[in-house]
């Protein structure tokens, strides 16, 4: 047997180092490990429940908004509004968050996990009178081709044509990804860390100018994700046809229910287990275990009793990341979830049309889903279904209505809120006594996923991912590196601040 090392993990969000296990080249055993450490919660105690709207953001410059999504949905039922939230508030919500989340799709598949796929070094060979590939011919001629190493033994697959294609979308998604995020912080009102969205609604006013505006580059954004983003990720599946078979995980799947529209969700939360059964969720059988975390024990707990007790001498320890699990097994989240939690629970046709249509482009079942494959092809679904949504609630915004609702917030409460985030489902429970922050928690996305292993020795999504995989003898095994990418690590969710050396910079004690 051998171990392979890959610290850091390149292309990601975050921090992360993978340990696999390898013997004749099959992965038999794997130790993913959040490198940072993040205590956001320890920052929160005592602070006004309404700070955490814009506190929680700083977990995450890439995607705050889901955190501002999840926090003010805590203070909003702490505070006694469900159900008095405008419906301005509401749609403007939807608009800020859908927004986001197409442009971090597209941000993951073109600059993030593309690159596994198509050979942008070759770019010369393609340029001819093409804008966007002089461009990029460009950059690489003056040297800038870091973000595109290490190239070696990557099985390259996509014909000449098809290549050129691709390669000449990069620079357009990246024009894209900044009109959907200019488009976003129109009404949340700045980025990163929206300013806008606050416990009542949304503080920003609506005019008929501000929808026209948001309107002329979200169709485009649209434009973007039906014919070039969506395609591309179906040819890349077409010609990676084994990998709708390879990185399949734990095959089970959990979302939380996203975007309110007239009563009902657009994405429908739930599970999915043995690859095709859904039922509902019951939050109070999630808890989180530490038995591998960088965390004082303590026995499995349900995040609204939950710790954040660091413990970085912990012998047995090999993550800052808790293990989440619900019911006591493990389950993956993301736009894998968020689509098939949808699909089973039959709540939306369109939905089910965008599954279908793919799967038969793609020659597919739904079990082949559970892959590095399907888990993009769920991402860029989603983010056709997202793009064509926000069209129609831009539409249904009233001009001069009310954003917000006024309030009078409790003593004291207890309260949860829950998102359907870019990478899947994120939690923060909120816990105020006296009128202060007295324990708040965080499940995200990527905690869920890049968990460790938890006290019956069940390895976390990622982890299972990569454990049978095949391997090749490389410096850098595209297999590992493409099947961890798949789910689009954004472990900045579980970590914060150091120095590269590790020096202690000072102590603080904040009231």
């Amino acid at each position: 047997m051998k171990k392979i090392v890959i610290h850091p993990i390149t292309r990601i969000e975050g921090h992360l180092k993978v340990e696999a296990t390898v013997e004749n080249g099959v992965v038999k055993d794997a130790q993913m490990s959040g490198t940072m450490f993040r205590g956001i919660e320890m920052m929160l105690k005592g602070r006004d429940p309404r700070d955490a709207v814009l506190m929680t953001q700083r977990i995450c410059g890439v995607c705050p908004e889901p955190h501002a999504s999840a926090a003010v949905k805590a203070v909003d039922s702490y505070a006694g509004l469900d159900g008095s939230i405008p419906e301005n508030g509401i749609i403007l919500r939807n608009l800020i968050l859908a927004t986001r989340t197409i442009a971090d799709h597209i941000l993951h598949f073109y600059i993030l996990s593309g690159l596994d796929y198509v050979d942008p070094t070759k770019v010369a060979q393609y340029a001819g009178d093409n804008k966007d590939l002089q461009v990029l011919k460009g950059f690489l001629e003056q040297g800038f081709s870091k973000p595109f190493l290490p190239r070696d033994d990557i099985d390259y697959k996509l014909d000449d044509q098809t290549t050129q294609e691709v390669v000449g979308h990069y620079i357009k998604a990246m024009d894209i990804y900044r009109k959907a995020q200019e488009a976003a912080t129109m009404f949340g009102g700045k980025w990163p860390h929206d300013a806008a969205i606050v416990a009542g609604g949304v503080s920003e006013n609506v005019t008929a100018d501000k929808i026209t505006e948001f309107l002329w580059r979200v169709q485009e954004v649209a434009d973007f994700v039906e014919n070039v983003y969506l395609p591309d990720v179906v040819a890349v599946a077409q010609a990676y046809s084994e990998y709708l078979g390879m990185g399949k995980g734990c095959a089970n799947l959990l979302a939380y229910d996203g975007y309110p529209v007239g009563g009902q969700t657009l994405i429908k939360g739930g599970l999915v287990t043995n690859t095709d059964q859904y039922s509902q969720v019951d939050i109070k059988k999630i808890t989180e275990e530490v038995t591998h975390s960088w965390y004082e024990d303590h026995q499995a707990v349900y995040p609204g009793e939950g710790k954040t007790e660091p413990d970085a001498d912990k012998n047995k320890a090999y993550s800052w990341i808790k293990s989440p699990r619900y019911n006591g097994e493990v389950f993956e989240v993301g736009p894998l979830a968020n689509m098939l939690t949808t699909y089973l629970s039959g709540t939306n046709q369109k939905v089910n049309q965008l599954v279908d249509s793919a799967l038969n482009n793609i020659g597919a079942g739904i079990g082949d889903l559970y892959s590095i494959a399907g888990r993009h092809l769920a991402r860029a679904l989603e983010a056709k279904l997202l793009a064509e949504e926000v069209v129609g609630w831009a539409g249904s915004l009233q001009p001069g209505a009310p954003t917000t609702a006024a309030y009078n917030p409790p003593d004291q409460g207890q309260s949860v809120g829950l998102v359907a985030a870019p990478r899947g489902a994120l939690g923060h429970w909120l816990d105020v006594k006296e009128g202060r922050i007295s324990n708040y928690q965080v499940i995200t996305p990527t905690a869920w996923n890049a968990s460790p292993k938890d006290q019956k020795g069940q390895a976390g999504p990622y982890e299972q991912a990569i454990i049978g995989l095949k391997v090749s003898q490389s410096q850098a095994p595209v297999e590992i590196l493409r099947a961890i990418r798949s789910f689009d690590p954004c472990t900045a969710c579980a970590v914060h601040l150091t120095t590269p050396k590790g020096d202690l910079l000072g102590k603080y004690k904040v009231v």
